[in-house]
């Protein structure tokens, strides 16, 4: 369908663009969805602002908040606020009696989410040994640590132990940390079952849903199927049927090659997403 199209146009080109970010574990994939498939109709991208919805933001800046108080103070239980819904005693009630390692551990957790609040912030990975873009990274992962590097060690040979999608599997502390992105649908159950880790539970009964890992238990996934349902009924041409939504179909607009292209792209990405296994370990 694209060879059939010549050069692309500069709009179409970030249309597509947008389709490449797209992430089915974002916390607001359906939106993102919709979005796309609004700017495929219109033929160009709507502006939009850059800042993050202001309900993460609130819990990033929660979750950075309590966990910095309980670094500086690990005796202070006393903090009056909540992250999602869990009160921050409780919260830190997770990790148990405080030690040396689990501060600095508690302190890579506030690293990670202090990055996602601000880009100037410092955070180096544990475990994950890629670049800002998934390149494979270049540098030795404990060299940043290395003034620490038995608690570097302990982090990574913790293991955690869970499911992915109903097999058993493990992941490391250390990459779980890493993996702590605040786009994430479940970021606030995953920062509770990473302090339990830290405190010691690691066979949690919720499986941590990081990244793609365990992407197919989040909430969203039956509009997304709506969603890549309608852009499939639009680019094939195809007669009613299924679960389709109306709305994101008349948002599509007329049929034309460029736009069929562009939504068949949407609709594979969001089908590889919903259905590729995720068959690794991380430790």
């Amino acid at each position: 369908m694209e060879d059939s199209l010549g050069p692309l146009d500069e709009p179409t080109i970030r249309i597509r663009e947008l389709i490449t970010l797209f992430e089915a574990c974002y916390h607001e994939a359906d939106q993102e969805a919709e979005f796309i498939a609004a700017a495929i109709g219109a033929g160009h991208c709507p502006l939009r602002s850059n800042e993050r919805p202001p309900q993460r933001k609130k819990e990033l800046e929660s979750a950075r908040d309590i966990l910095s108080a309980w670094c500086r103070n690990p005796a202070a239980n006393a903090i009056d606020r909540d992250l999602g819904g869990i009160r921050a005693q409780e919260l830190l009630g997770f990790l148990g009696e405080p030690n040396p390692l689990k501060i600095w551990q508690v302190a890579r957790v506030v690293d990670r989410i202090s990055h996602a609040l601000d880009p100037n912030h410092p955070y180096h990975n544990l475990a994950l040994n890629v670049g800002d873009y998934g390149e494979p990274g270049a540098g030795n992962m404990g060299e940043h640590y290395r003034d620490r590097l038995a608690f570097w060690q302990q982090t990574k040979e913790t293991i955690i132990h869970d499911t992915v999608e109903g097999r058993e599997s493990r992941i490391s502390l250390a990459f779980a940390i890493d993996l702590l992105m605040p786009c994430g649908w479940d970021f606030v159950e995953s920062i509770a079952t990473i302090l339990k880790a830290i405190g010691g539970d690691l066979h949690p009964r919720r499986p941590l849903a990081l990244c793609t890992r365990n992407a197919r238990l989040s909430p969203l996934c039956d509009r997304l199927r709506t969603i890549s349902n309608t852009l499939n009924l639009f680019w094939r041409g195809a007669t009613m049927a299924g679960n389709i939504d109306r709305h994101v179909l008349a948002s599509l607009g007329e049929p034309t090659p460029v736009k069929r292209w562009l939504a068949a792209s949407l609709d594979k990405t969001i089908r590889l997403h919903l259905t590729q296994p995720f068959d690794m370990d991380l430790v």
